[in-house]
């Protein structure tokens, strides 16, 4: 069974022994280097979540600063959940990030079909046992899910989506916006500031 961020969180906030060696060299910072230079290259053709249609837009410092303010802030900003995906990759616990996103489109959908086929395509995916990206979560809750899948509402996933923004808010957030990741990016931003 794959290692879930929340089930490995007591060896060093989600890191693979691998990741550690890497991290001590230094590796793994030049690595978010390169992929925060490719986020926010202006002649980039192509882009991280296809997030640079309007390529003359970047974020500002007070955007990169206002990530800081609470996890809502940072998800509803495009770029500022872009580089979040970005740490929670870097940190392999990007299921929880995927989960919430699904969560958020399911909750918007209008007709039974819908509802029914988005309900199953995420259960298969994140809630089932042994699902490709499954995330952590009690048997009350998942059970709930089970049962909700005849029939499912656009509130059907919400204890679940919950649980996963409370862990991502009590852990994943906080490392991000102490990462060099985070740091980098204010930087960036200062930079772009100061050239205009």
């Amino acid at each position: 069974m794959r290692e879930t961020c929340s089930e490995s969180m007591a060896f060093t906030d989600c890191m693979k022994p691998t990741d550690l060696a890497a991290e001590k060299k230094g590796i793994k910072r030049k690595n978010w280097r390169n992929r925060i230079g490719f986020f926010l290259k202006i002649n980039s053709s192509q882009s991280i979540l296809h997030l640079m249609k309007n390529r003359s837009y970047r974020p500002t410092a007070d955007d990169v600063n206002q990530w800081a303010q609470s996890l809502d802030k940072l998800l509803t900003h495009k770029y500022g959940k872009a580089a979040f995906c970005i740490f929670l990759k870097s940190e392999f616990c990007e299921e929880n990030i995927e989960f919430w996103t699904a969560c958020e489109d399911f909750g918007t959908l209008t007709s039974h079909k819908e509802l029914a086929s988005k309900a199953n395509s995420i259960y298969e995916e994140f809630i089932k046992s042994e699902a490709p990206k499954e995330i952590n979560l009690d048997f009350h809750t998942r059970n709930a899910i089970v049962q909700s899948l005849n029939e499912p509402t656009a509130t059907s996933f919400l204890a679940a989506q919950r649980k996963v923004y409370s862990l991502m808010e009590n852990n994943s957030y906080p490392r991000f916006i102490h990462s060099d990741l985070y740091k980098e990016l204010c930087a960036a931003a200062r930079r772009r500031g100061q050239a205009h």
